[in-house]
């Protein structure tokens, strides 16, 4: 088995990109299920595609797996691959809702034509739950928290922190701010909705005004976001992304930190920052974060494969939440802190 396609497709007017691994065009019809990212050119997503196509190739030719989103992070993009993927009679859909809001539309049509529909990485909202079977991936709540105990390991009196996240309305994002934000200003979870309650002193700790900055998933600009913050607030303790986004692009990443290498250096400002890709352990080997708290995006792509392929032979979830290996990084343990995600 291998890649057997690779191309564009128009998908209700939004360009979509496509992949699909399974048999041979001439093998018998197989299931058809869809992997669908926030967006197709982000590292993180390209590991969950690995773990699909994997899962395709160990299956016998019982399905093949479509890897298929917009080129940009865009919920009305997405949802419209989504309506293409279920008008082309699809039989599971996985999808990393960039937008939880509309994306329930697209569960909601899922149902109605009947296709199981799971989510992975990022999920819908509390209240539409039940439109979706499943959802596979970290802990997003608890990547904030592993983020925040990070920041509290090196900056143990507290300080000044920004957050930078990635969409507005991206549940899984808001879900590591509330995380991050509850544990650093000793917070109760249960009163704080996503993405909870403002550092305002708590625990010695305190939001800038400029933040929390927002990239929507857009890496060239998540590195000017930092460069303004580093240049505007010479005294800033902790800059702490939710996503990878500047170590996705390590060169440009590498160039806009070189000028304020030396407080990375000494620690006077801090990096701790979400993923653990090999592009982004190999940057902070270098020194350029602190800690890297990471996920299993291969993990993700391969396991939602098998739970649609159970749900079309009528096989329940014993688990509405599945979640994936939470790997956390420092520059101590970094050649082995992710050896053990296969």
């Amino acid at each position: 088995m291998g890649l057997k396609l690779s191309q564009l497709v128009l998908a209700g007017g939004a360009l979509a990109v496509a992949a699909v691994l399974g048999a041979p065009q001439d093998a018998e019809a197989q299931l058809k299920f869809a992997l669908v990212p926030k967006t197709v050119d982000n590292p993180f997503f390209i590991e969950s595609r690995d773990g699909c196509f994997k899962a395709a190739a160990e299956s016998n030719g019982e399905f093949e797996c479509l890897f298929e989103g917009p080129p940009i992070t865009d919920g009305a993009q997405q949802l419209q691959v989504i309506q293409d993927l279920i008008s082309r009679g699809v039989d599971g859909l996985a999808v990393s809702p960039a937008d939880a809001n509309i994306i329930a539309a697209g569960a909601e049509a899922a149902a109605a034509a009947g296709i199981p529909f799971i989510t992975w990485d990022a999920d819908l909202l509390p209240e539409d739950f039940e439109l979706r079977k499943v959802f596979v991936g970290t802990s997003n709540y608890n990547i904030g928290v592993n983020l925040a105990k990070q920041i509290q390991a090196f900056k143990p009196d507290g300080g000044s922190v920004c957050i930078q996240s990635g969409g507005v309305a991206a549940a899984n994002h808001n879900e590591r701010m509330d995380g991050i934000r509850d544990t650093l200003g000793g917070f109760d979870n249960a009163s704080t909705e996503p993405p909870g309650q403002r550092l305002e002193g708590e625990n010695g700790w305190t939001e800038i005004e400029q933040c929390p900055l927002f990239t929507e998933d857009d890496f060239a600009l998540s590195i000017q976001q930092m460069e303004d913050i580093f240049t505007g607030v010479p005294d800033l303790d902790v800059f702490v992304p939710t996503g990878g986004f500047e170590q996705f692009l390590p060169d440009a990443n590498r160039a806009a930190l070189t000028p304020f290498k030396d407080r990375l250096d000494s620690k006077e400002t801090v990096i701790v920052i979400a993923d653990t890709l090999p592009i982004q352990l190999e940057q902070l080997a270098e020194g350029w974060s602190h800690a890297n708290v990471g996920q299993c995006p291969f993990c993700m792509g391969e396991i939602a494969m098998e739970v649609l392929l159970d749900l079309t032979k009528g096989n329940e979830p014993a688990e509405e939440f599945i979640f994936t290996p939470l790997p956390v990084c420092t520059q101590d343990n970094v050649d082995t802190c992710t050896a053990d995600l296969g």
